[in-house]
């Protein structure tokens, strides 16, 4: 089977491109990336050795997509994953939807020519954050807790379902993430060709490009190794916010699953997540960071009176059961593991965060 991954280069794309000729010798992957998040420019070469045909290139151009050699499935990993895209002062609004979902629009016309299926990698950051606010919370020292006595709708103590409200504002990056799933819908139902939306929890592990508003774990393992400052900011100021958090290779089992089925029935998307189980709050990843670097005292600074961001969450965890139910899939790397294979990687690279702009 012939493959082709967009942003291949980035640290998804590239930990799933590996592990998925790993898992498939016959696999042949081709790979387009613009190399414009820093530090994807270091995965090319890595990639080419093992026989991936990297180009470079841009999802938004349709012209330098049409050179490319037919694929059987498109996986699309290239995206701007900032959930401030557009509105952090950085970056255009316009350049977002470019990125985000007129490159994915240019795919689907290639799965339409080409009849091949098409896999979106989502992101949790599609759900309301209105919706998201309302979750009956409570706290206990080290972070917030869902009330499991609360009647649930679109959510149970396990997390989020795939019923949850998507009513907007969602931010920029998170709409363009979902208008991409309903386009992907549809034409897959117009031109017949399989497609599956895969929204991911925060996805994290050693060589990952984090920044405080992107691939939060890699980047606050990193900071508190070199001794940079950290901030809790919002939700009363004492890093109580919580997410899960998954590997990137874990995805590789079931991609190759819908690659396989190719099937036009059945739940067209579902979360792939670590769930209630690899989930942490900021503060007790500042606990893990304090025992496993003893040697560098690392006070987290707090605000008594900090105000929440426009796009800031107390509380995200995706439950999975679908995935497991529909796929029988489970993530396979505990949030311990995780952790510390950043925090080796940390150590064996102290200017990481130079070289990703962190």
């Amino acid at each position: 089977m012939k493959i082709l991954i967009t942003g291949i280069c980035g640290f998804a794309g590239s930990v799933m491109a590996r592990t998925l000729l790993q898992q498939r010798e016959d696999l042949q992957i081709l790979g387009i990336d613009n190399l414009s998040r820093p530090g994807s420019e270091t995965n090319v070469e890595s990639l080419r050795k093992l026989g991936i045909d990297v180009r470079i290139g841009d999802v938004r151009n349709a012209e330098e997509l049409a050179k490319l050699p037919r694929a059987e499935f498109i996986i699309d990993c290239a995206a701007n994953p900032s959930v401030l895209a557009g509105v952090d002062g950085h970056s255009s609004s316009f350049g977002v939807m470019q990125h985000n979902l007129y490159g994915t629009v240019n795919l689907l016309e290639l799965c339409k020519n080409w009849n091949a299926g098409f896999i979106l990698l989502s992101t949790s950051r599609v759900y309301s954050i209105a919706a998201l606010s309302m979750l009956p919370l409570s706290e206990n020292g080290t972070r917030f807790l869902i009330d499991e006595t609360v009647p649930a709708n679109g959510w149970s103590a396990q997390g989020i379902t795939e019923t949850f409200s998507t009513e907007p504002p969602v931010s920029l990056y998170g709409s363009t993430k979902r208008c991409s799933e309903l386009l992907a819908l549809e034409y897959g139902a117009a031109f017949g060709f399989p497609v599956w939306i895969n929204r991911c929890g925060v996805l994290a592990g050693a060589g990952q490009f984090g920044k405080a508003d992107q691939g939060i774990f890699s980047y606050w393992i990193h900071s508190w190794r070199a001794g940079l400052p950290l901030r809790y900011i919002g939700f009363g100021g004492m890093g109580k916010q919580v997410r899960d958090c998954l590997h990137p290779r874990d995805l590789a089992g079931v991609l190759l699953c819908q690659m396989d089925a190719r099937s036009l029935s059945g739940p067209r998307f579902q979360h792939l997540s670590g769930g209630g189980s690899n989930s942490m709050s900021l503060r007790e990843l500042s606990d893990w960071c304090a025992q496993r670097f003893p040697g560098l005292p690392h006070p987290v600074i707090t605000d008594e009176q900090p105000q929440n961001r426009p796009f800031d969450i107390p509380w995200l965890v995706l439950d999975p059961s679908r995935a497991e139910q529909t796929w029988n899939w489970q993530s396979q790397t505990p949030m311990a593991e995780i952790l510390e294979e950043i925090a080796q990687h940390a150590e064996a690279n102290p200017d990481w965060l130079d070289l990703v702009g962190g």
